[in-house]
């Protein structure tokens, strides 16, 4: 039947099935969320009143400058997104569209989400106080470290947490501050041995860093070239792999002796 019909005929046709497409695109919701740049907060300060890192069973350091952990906030598991935000979210510098499986792990609950979400914050805190004391060498030492960041969730603050105990025990090494008393900011997990990973969303957590005063951020190496894709002006990155490397790339920033990775 279609190939007697016109050219215009045939096109008019196979419209309805492809309108009728469309019309359900934009109604249905999409298996995606949508993020964008969250709240970060100052490892070295307080979190809704509270500090976040306190420290006994060894003296601490005054401290200046800051070292803000960052965050991306996404639309929730159970969230419609319609094709319309999906669209919006294409074409702003300020959002990214991402598979919601990669956010969220499929077949869970919200409940089960906020769980898992927790106890990895819980395992990052744990494996950050072991770094950073075993970097300073005082894991016989009965120091006892407790990190509170509410309504935070995830690994990807560990490498700042590690650094802000570094910086109230030891600072520098030579009495100075690890921040040279600027507003540091960063990501990436931590291992127990100082190793640093990947966490993904760091161009939206870079515009979360500058918004909040940052003028260094400190990005796992694999991630330079998703930190560098959206960079706001006025944030200098930096690449570690390590803790150590992390702590010896602000020291030399601070002091002006040594080189300072790039990416």
């Amino acid at each position: 039947m279609l190939s007697r019909l016109t050219r215009l005929q045939a096109l008019a046709v196979c419209a309805v099935p492809f309108v009728g497409l469309l019309a359900t695109a934009v109604v249905a919701p999409l298996p995606f969320t949508v993020a964008q740049p969250g709240m970060t907060a100052n490892v070295l300060g307080e979190n809704e009143g509270t500090p976040v890192i306190t420290i006994s069973g060894a003296s601490t350091r005054d401290t200046s400058g800051q070292l803000r952990m960052t965050t991306i906030e996404a639309t929730g598991p159970d969230a419609d997104v319609r094709l319309g935000d999906v669209i919006d979210g294409w074409f702003r510098s300020d959002q990214a569209i991402m598979p919601r499986d990669s956010v969220y792990p499929s077949g869970q609950t919200t409940k089960e989400i906020e769980r898992h979400n927790t106890e990895q914050m819980e395992q990052s805190q744990d494996a950050a106080t072991e770094a950073a004391l075993k970097y300073l060498d005082r894991t016989d030492d009965g120091i006892k470290v407790t990190l509170k960041l509410a309504d935070v969730g995830g690994p990807s603050a560990g490498l700042l947490f590690s650094l802000g105990i570094v910086d109230k025990l030891d600072g520098n090494g030579e009495g100075g501050d690890l921040t040279g008393g600027r507003t540091i900011a960063g990501t990436g997990t931590i291992e127990t041995d100082g190793t640093v990973g990947a966490v993904g969303g760091v161009a939206l957590k870079t515009q979360a860093a500058r918004r909040d005063g940052a003028t260094v951020f400190l990005v796992p190496k694999d991630e330079c070239g998703d930190a560098k894709s959206e960079l706001p002006k006025g944030l200098r990155l930096i690449p570690v792999t390590t803790l150590e490397g992390a702590v010896n790339a602000l020291t030399a920033l601070q002091s002006g002796k040594g080189s300072v990775p790039r990416c």
